[in-house]
């Protein structure tokens, strides 16, 4: 069954709102939002540290990795300070994503093909000691695929923000779903764990996953928080797992 990682941004985003450099005293606490999340049924917590500190800061990645039970899936641009706070936090997954300071969220995958050199330097250097594992997050698109290879990563994590925005498009959809499943069984044909997330909510995570369902896990945030003003952060994320079920024949 495929997994689901909680992307928790959106927690800290609102207690930025109000607490931007006073963390200590603000709310929500991100690592309680994570802990509930696991309790229930996350499979792992995804945490983008931006170079700008916009919601996520450093204290938050240091606490989760120390109190979270599953594990933490580090979001990070490719550059120097964040590599070297990987290599002192030691998550699980680094995930390694293009990164704009004027964007609202993520716009588009990484370019491997164009920094094919700088991205398998760092590869090499976060995968060195065996607890790590890097993650590339791309484009459905087969030389992405294929420069995600030759860089040493180990999983690719597919940009579905294309087939979230066209969704209520029934002909773009399935182009769309098709792209990916390509892409998919490509990455899956040169040994990359397949993952995939951005813009994935309540309505469209079920086709994707009857479509596609081979994929390891789904990196899910803003719709779960959306839907945990309604009902809870502990239904929400059951909601949201459910989804992920194989479909009974």
């Amino acid at each position: 069954m495929t997994k689901l990682g909680v992307n928790i941004d959106h927690a800290a985003t609102l207690r930025q709102v109000r607490y931007r450099g006073k963390e200590n005293l603000g709310e929500p606490n991100v690592i309680e939002v994570a802990l509930l999340c696991e309790q229930s049924g996350a499979d792992g917590i995804t945490a983008h540290l931006r170079e700008d500190r916009r919601h996520i800061v450093d204290k938050d990645i240091h606490e989760l990795k120390s109190r979270i039970r599953t594990r933490l899936n580090f979001e990070m641009a490719n550059t120097e300070e964040m590599v070297s706070i990987a290599e002192n936090v030691r998550p699980s997954y680094i995930c390694l994503v293009p990164e704009k300071r004027q964007e609202i969220t993520t716009e588009g995958g990484l370019d491997v093909k164009s920094d094919i050199h700088s991205i398998r330097t760092t590869c090499d250097r976060l995968q060195s000691r065996g607890d790590i594992q890097v993650s590339l997050f791309i484009d459905p698109d087969i030389s992405q695929v294929e420069a995600a290879a030759k860089s040493g990563a180990k999983l690719v994590e597919f940009h579905t923000g294309q087939y979230a925005e066209h969704y209520a498009d029934p002909d773009r959809r399935h182009d769309e779903l098709i792209r990916l499943q390509k892409a998919a069984r490509l990455a899956a044909e040169m040994g990359l764990i397949v993952n995939a997330g951005h813009g994935l909510n309540y309505q469209n995570t079920s086709d994707l996953v009857k479509f596609i369902p081979d994929f390891f896990e789904l990196n899910i945030g803003h719709s779960i928080l959306c839907r945990a003003l309604i009902v809870g952060i502990g239904q929400a994320v059951a909601e949201m797992k459910a989804l992920l079920q194989p479909a009974t024949p």
